[in-house]
C-alpha cells in the first residue's frame, strides 16, 4: 500500500488529472514525447570497471525507472544531491530551500554503454531540459534539470553536449541544465526506490513516467531491457 503521506501537495495536479480521466490525453512535450536529437559528437573514453553518473531530471521515480530498464545500468538509486547531509529526506527536500535535487545515481558498464548514451538518453526521453526549476507538475529548485559530473571527462562532454543540443534548434527554448560540482549522493528512503516498478497503476506515474519507458523501447531499441534492475531486489 501506498503510504498516504506520499499524497502531497506537488503532486495533486497530477493525481487530480488522472482521476478526472485526462491521464491520456494528448501529451506536453518533453513530458511524454521524446526529443529526436542526435547523439553526442564526443564521448567519455577511458572508463574502466564500472563508473558512475548523477542526474536530476524532475521527479525521480520516472528518472530512476527509465535508467533501470536500460541495458548497461547496474543500479539506478533515486536519491538526494547538492545539498547537506542533514537535510538528505524527502521532507526537507520538498521544501526547495536545501540546495538538493531529486538525483539518481546510475551505476553502468561503459564497455557497455558510455556516458555520452546516458546523457543522449536524458536529454531525449527522461525529461525536457528547457524548464528552469520544475517538470511538469512538479515546481521547485528540488526538480531541476542538472548534471553532477563525476570527472572533469564527464563535465566537458555534458557541458560539450549542451553547446551541440542547444545548436540544433530541436527544442523550443534554450536548455536550462545546470552542471553542478558534485560534493555527495545521499541515496532516497526505501519506499522511493524502484516506485515505478512497483506501483505501474500509480496516478501520477500511468500518466507522466510510463510514456517515458515507452519512449525508451522506441527510441533506444538497442539499450532497452524488459527486465529492470531493481534496488531493492538486492537488498
Amino acid at each position: 500500500m501506498i503510504t498516504t503521506f506520499l499524497i502531497e501537495s506537488r503532486k495533486l495536479a497530477a493525481i487530480a488529472t488522472a482521476v478526472l480521466g485526462l491521464a491520456f490525453a494528448a501529451p506536453a512535450i518533453g513530458e511524454e514525447e521524446p526529443f529526436i536529437i542526435p547523439p553526442p559528437s564526443a564521448d567519455v573514453t577511458g572508463e574502466t570497471g564500472l563508473a558512475q553518473a548523477v542526474f536530476a531530471a524532475g521527479c525521480f521515480w520516472g528518472v530512476q525507472g527509465v535508467y533501470q530498464h536500460v541495458t548497461g545500468v547496474t543500479s539506478a538509486v533515486s536519491g538526494y544531491s547538492g545539498g547537506s547531509a542533514e537535510t538528505a529526506n524527502y521532507e526537507a527536500t520538498g521544501t526547495g530551500q536545501t540546495g538538493h535535487a531529486e538525483a539518481v545515481e546510475i551505476t553502468y558498464d561503459p564497455s557497455v554503454i558510455s556516458y555520452g548514451e546516458l546523457l543522449h538518453i536524458l536529454f531525449s526521453v527522461v525529461h525536457d531540459p528547457t524548464q528552469l526549476n520544475y517538470q511538469g507538475p512538479d515546481h521547485g529548485p528540488q526538480y531541476r534539470s542538472a548534471i553532477f559530473p563525476m570527472s572533469e571527462d564527464q563535465k566537458a562532454a555534458a557541458e560539450a553536449y549542451i553547446k551541440e543540443l542547444d545548436a540544433t534548434g530541436v527544442y523550443p527554448d534554450p536548455i536550462v541544465t545546470t552542471i553542478e560540482p558534485f560534493e555527495a549522493f545521499y541515496p532516497a528512503e526505501d519506499y522511493h526506490q524502484d516506485f515505478l516498478t512497483l506501483h505501474p497503476d500509480y496516478p501520477y506515474i500511468v500518466r507522466f513516467d510510463l510514456p517515458k519507458i515507452e519512449n525508451l523501447k522506441t527510441v533506444f531499441a538497442d539499450y532497452y531491457r524488459d527486465d529492470p534492475v531493481l534496488v531493492m531486489a538486492a537488498n
